[in-house]
């Protein structure tokens, strides 16, 4: 049974700080049999921020309970994907060449473009959420955490790996997500999106739809300026998915049609 469940397990071990019993180190040729559990990973971060949301929406009003919700995900992650965007911006406007761009995204440190950019993504998340009644920003928490990690497998699938091979954190697949693992991507996507469709089918497709085109931003962005995605990249991918759905979520909730 651990043996069929591995590569869930590995999914787990890599997007969270999730203990995993039996997980195996993260070894070379982990990362493509995961793949297709990324968005069930991720519909699983966003049921316990939305299950916070829910829980301190009871307790207090105002912009707590989303901001309680935005830094469950951040610890529950221990800030991967915020880590990325700010890599990736400071990398994509901070750089000339494509050269500097990697080196620059490569780097830990975060300049001025990714503090900002960083910034702007907690606030955005948290006051898009404090906007929405709280069974609605769960849902939409489920969702746009899971359409996220599904963007990263999407990314993966469709560009190639622009960075140094051999300095690489992970060993990227050079091959693509076959038919069933695209397949079940797609199943676990709509399952972590189900619950705002049945709710709020009107919000759910403009958030889906917002998601999709805020999430591609910065993967065709890499394209032009690095040739592919990095890893850092994948995190930004994730991150502006998240805030589209949001965006999306809060205009037709803003319109009251919920």
């Amino acid at each position: 049974m651990i043996r069929r469940l591995q590569p869930l397990l590995n999914a787990i071990q890599f997007m969270t700080l999730i203990p995993t019993m039996g997980a195996s180190r993260l070894d070379d040729d982990w990362v493509l049999p995961a793949a297709k559990y990324f968005p069930l990973v991720g519909a699983l971060i966003g049921l316990v921020s939305g299950g916070v949301l829910l829980i301190a929406s009871t307790i207090w009003t105002g912009l707590l309970p989303a901001t309680l919700a935005v830094l469950a995900g951040v610890v529950l992650t221990g800030a991967l994907h915020e880590d990325g965007v700010a890599d990736t911006v400071d990398g994509l406007f901070g750089g000339r060449t494509r050269e500097q761009r990697l080196s620059i995204i490569k780097d830990s440190r975060i300049g001025s473009y990714g503090a900002v950019t960083l910034v702007a993504s907690l606030l955005l998340r948290i006051v898009l959420l404090a906007s929405l009644p709280p069974w609605l920003g769960a849902a939409a928490l489920v969702a746009g955490h899971s359409i996220g990690r599904a963007g990263i497998v999407l990314v993966m699938s469709l560009l190639p790996y622009a960075g140094n091979v051999a300095t690489a954190k992970l060993n990227y697949p050079t091959a693509r997500l076959g038919g069933g693992g695209a397949a079940a991507a797609v199943a676990f996507t709509l399952l972590g999106t189900m619950w705002l469709a049945i709710g709020a089918p009107a919000a759910a497709a403009c958030g889906v739809t917002a998601a999709v085109i805020a999430g591609l931003a910065p993967a065709l962005a890499a394209r032009r300026l690095l040739g592919g995605y990095v890893g850092d990249v994948l995190g930004a991918t994730e991150q502006l998915a998240e805030i589209g759905l949001l965006l999306g979520v809060a205009a037709i909730a803003g319109q009251g049609q919920i």
